[in-house]
């Protein structure tokens, strides 16, 4: 690690890499397994990867529809069966929105990160989706609930495994029923598909259109980082970070972001 990695104010990227990484302290809670954990190391260049705690990873996915609904306490669905095989079988990313179903350990290869000349070419593209007919049906069967926590969630996990078409089945199907308290988190996600879809432009633009929450200026920032805009990534990033409690991985996500936005201007 060169001495780039670090900024001013900021730890250096390692350790903000690390810090949302390694915390593996509840593994094995709520009866959730980490699979493919079977002490095989796996190695990567700058910073040791360790198996994603599934439990961890579920939380994470449903911060973002806890921020909306401004409930810490918000409890989602228990996870599907095939959650652990997805978790560990989900390729690295480089530049993940803060929605629901997504989760910050995705972003687990730093090196790609500092190396890249061009932070737009980390952005999602159109990959082939997840073969996962268990999980789409439990997604399914969890948006038909009267639950919009439930929808999103679902929308979120239908996202996740790359099953695009029904993801944005049913957000074409649910959208005329969202009530108005529900609305911003319904508007984040529409984004957030477009995003992982590829349609990265119109994702910013949607995003700058939404109201200012945690989830929506961690999001501005992300795709303003990866659409090489630094400078306007550092204002919506540092707002973001604020509003996120310490012990959050999205607040340690945000803050590497933030670290990479100063270093790149």
């Amino acid at each position: 690690m060169t001495d780039s990695s670090k900024i001013a104010g900021q730890p250096a990227l390692a350790e903000l890499m690390a810090r949302f990484l390694n915390r593996q302290a509840a593994a094995h809670a709520a009866g959730i397994a980490i699979a493919g954990s079977g002490g095989e190391a796996v190695p990567y260049e700058a910073v040791p990867v360790q198996p994603v705690d599934p439990r961890l990873a579920w939380d994470g996915a449903g911060e973002a529809i806890r921020c909306f609904q401004q409930e810490p306490a918000l409890q989602v669905k228990q996870a599907p069966a095939e959650w652990a095989t997805l978790v560990a079988g989900h390729e690295p990313a480089g530049a993940i929105a803060f929605c629901a179903g997504n989760f910050p350990q995705l972003v687990r290869d730093i090196h790609s990160l500092l190396k890249a000349g061009d932070l737009s070419g980390l952005r999602p593209g159109r990959p082939r989706p997840v073969a996962a007919t268990a999980l789409a049906d439990w997604a399914t069967q969890l948006a038909e609930t009267t639950q919009l926590s439930d929808l999103l969630l679902a929308l979120g996990i239908c996202r996740l495994a790359r099953q695009f078409e029904r993801a944005g089945e049913l957000l074409k199907r649910y959208q005329v029923d969202v009530p108005s308290e529900w609305q911003a988190a319904w508007s984040n996600e529409e984004a957030a598909l477009a995003w992982h879809r590829g349609e990265s432009e119109r994702a910013d633009v949607l995003w700058q259109k939404q109201a200012p929450s945690a989830p929506v200026l961690f999001n501005r920032g992300m795709s303003a980082l990866f659409l090489n805009r630094a400078r306007e990534a550092r204002a919506f990033l540092n707002q973001a970070v604020n509003q996120l409690a310490d012990d959050s991985a999205w607040h340690h996500l945000g803050r590497l972001y933030l670290a990479l936005a100063e270093m790149r201007g």
